[in-house]
């Protein structure tokens, strides 16, 4: 199956299912195997640009704009808090690295006027996996430190939900 008619398809399944809750980590795994070969990338992608709501884990970390990025880190570090064993936890700490190792590779292509937003992307991320107990409150500081007004993204365009890209 095509890209484009795999998207299709799993926009179809998506409107079938309704939007009640969230498509669970279950569903996600269930999803990769109906429509195979596809890559969890490429479905992260599909369902994000769905619009259907995504647990932490499957929605993974968003680094469109600090906002997304305060969401989805804190949304993920809630998982790792009510998880119950460690390979819940190492699974929400595999998505940050996941999504700081995707920065790192985003940053080595970006314009020199982008690079700071990133640098400080990859930096909330650092903070999250070196103490996830403290990276609430050490986001509070930080945002004190360096408010939103200060960063503006550093020209990262925020991403409306309805808009086309």
């Amino acid at each position: 199956m095509g890209g484009v008619r795999r998207k299709k398809a799993v926009l179809e399944h998506l409107a079938e299912r309704g939007a009640a809750a969230p498509v669970s980590e279950e569903e996600f795994r269930a999803l990769l195997e109906l429509f195979a070969p596809v890559s969890e990338t490429a479905m992260r992608r599909i369902l994000r640009e769905s619009g259907a709501p995504l647990a932490p884990l499957v929605e993974g970390v968003r680094q469109e704009n600090f906002a997304e990025l305060e969401r989805t880190l804190l949304a993920v570090l809630g998982e790792y808090e009510a998880a119950g064993g460690r390979e819940r936890r190492m699974m929400c700490r595999r998505a940050v690295i996941r999504a700081k190792d995707h920065a790192r590779l985003a940053l080595k292509r970006l314009p020199e006027e982008r690079r700071a937003a990133k640098e400080e992307m990859i930096l909330w991320m650092m903070e999250w996996l070196e103490n996830p107990a403290l990276f609430r409150q050490w986001l509070e500081l930080r945002k004190r430190h360096f408010p939103i007004s200060e960063r503006q993204d550093f020209g990262v365009p925020e991403r409306d939900n309805g808009a086309e890209h």
